[in-house]
């Protein structure tokens, strides 16, 4: 493709300014085009580098004359413009795509149904911390490609949602991490699991005997679909079950053994890690092995498994109000991440869900609510799933309001209760994304 080429990038959220930056910045001649209305902040970004961009629509003349379209990873592949633009042969690419062209920086790709921004964050704040020059972009920070345009990294976390996955070509990471897989996002994958399992295992894609995959042992999603599955790259498990030979494993003792040839072993008590809960074991086994294949001298994993802060929304400590604790689990907007949530608190729970039902199977839940939940608040628009699937285990509540659902479930909790946001719901019946509705919540609370 020449430096004069046109392309059209469709969304202009972090993800598309990015990629237009960068485009750029790489000689293009760029068109941004969003079907709904500009943040102000990027309209700003997109004129002070003089590139064109249009709100409201999408012109389609200008759009399909295009040698190349970027896709932001949220515009579905179904929408109009994409499928008419694949009926002309235009190559529709994601953002991730786009910016891997032109850096030369060590990858580390990480996905999962639960937990991606988490072990992200922790595998960044690994390296951050052994001093390397990293990056961390993808699903969080700034956007990968305006990075790309405007630093020089040597490596880069990068946290890939299965959408970003979709829009992968000849993109390759060095290390791949594959937490595990659950029902998440079925209304974009026509409501076919194996669907979504082929999205998550694309992270693999263009993996050579040179490269890593880690993975999770124990989730039986990943053992099913490795069955039938081939990767070139060199394949390194974690498990809370069993030993692994070249992983990482849970011994008896209750510590963690990272045990990869060439390296002595090391181990360090679950007691220590800075974040709680068997889902959290996980997370620091896949981002202690992700540090550990680069084969960096300074061992630094101890340490950083210890004091890591937590990232907000996510398992999030509010603060006590009359002896009752409420937590903001905001971030959890799948029934897996509830699961992960409601297993790891010991307190009986007021526990505050709703939203939009993306096709959710709240069977899993019930022996954990019978057990640990004193009742349910639902927070949304239609609650109506929700209510049949808990009706008949114990007592349900309706609000629309995150202001409403507050105050009622600190009426119905007691000094020693717990009141957790952990809504197993997307968002945007009432809320914008999940950083506002962690955010109302926030508000609510310390308001009471």
């Amino acid at each position: 493709m020449t430096k004069t080429t046109n392309i059209a990038i469709l969304g202009a959220g972090e993800s598309g300014v990015g990629a237009a930056l960068l485009a750029k910045r790489q000689g293009f001649t760029v068109f941004v085009s969003d079907f709904g209305r500009i943040k102000e902040k990027y309209k700003n970004e997109l004129s002070a580098e003089n590139i064109e961009w249009e709100e409201g629509k999408h012109s389609e003349e200008r759009i399909l004359s295009s040698a190349e379209i970027i896709k932001s990873p949220g515009i579905s592949d179904k929408v109009s413009i994409v499928e008419k633009a694949k009926e002309k042969g235009i190559a529709v690419i994601s953002e991730i795509e786009f910016a891997g062209r032109y850096t030369n920086a060590k990858l580390i790709g990480i996905t999962g149904s639960n937990g991606k921004t988490t072990t992200t964050l922790l595998t960044y704040h690994i390296l951050n911390k052994a001093g390397l020059n990293v990056g961390i972009a993808g699903n969080v920070g700034t956007s990968f490609a305006k990075q790309v345009a405007n630093e020089d990294f040597e490596y880069y976390i990068l946290e890939l949602s299965s959408f970003q996955l979709d829009g992968l070509v000849d993109f390759k990471v060095d290390v791949s991490v594959l937490l595990n897989i659950t029902p998440d996002h079925l209304d974009r994958y026509e409501y076919r699991f194996e669907n979504y399992v082929d999205s998550k295992f694309r992270i693999t894609n263009n993996q050579t005997n040179e490269d890593f995959f880690i993975y999770c042992k124990d989730d039986k999603a990943i053992a099913k679909a490795l069955e039938s599955k081939k990767t070139k790259a060199k394949q390194l498990p974690f498990s809370i079950k069993e030993e692994i030979k070249e992983g990482a494993y849970l011994n008896k003792n209750e510590e963690i053994v990272f045990n990869l040839i060439n390296q002595e072993p090391q181990t360090m008590s679950i007691h220590d890690l800075a974040l709680n809960g068997k889902h959290n074991i996980y997370n620091s086994m896949a981002a202690g092995i992700a540090y550990k294949v680069l084969d960096l001298r300074k061992e630094v994993v101890r340490e950083s498994l210890s004091d890591f802060q937590n990232v907000e929304h996510r398992l999030e400590h509010i603060c006590y109000v009359n002896g009752i604790e409420f937590i903001n689990d905001s971030k959890a907007t799948n029934v897996n991440a509830v699961w992960y949530a409601l297993e790891s608190i010991n307190k009986p729970i007021v526990w505050i869900a709703g939203g939009v039902d993306k096709g959710n199977d709240y069977e899993e839940l019930i022996p954990l609510v019978k057990d640990k939940v004193k009742a349910l608040v639902c927070l949304g628009v239609d609650n109506s799933r929700l209510v049949e699937a808990f009706k008949d285990v114990i007592d349900v509540y309706e609000t629309s309001s995150a202001k409403d659902a507050v105050k009622l479930s600190y009426k119905l909790g007691a000094k020693g209760d717990l009141v957790l946001l952990s809504p197993a719901c997307a968002s945007f019946d009432l809320f914008d994304n999940y950083e506002e509705r962690g955010l109302e919540f926030r508000k609510a609370v310390r308001e009471l």
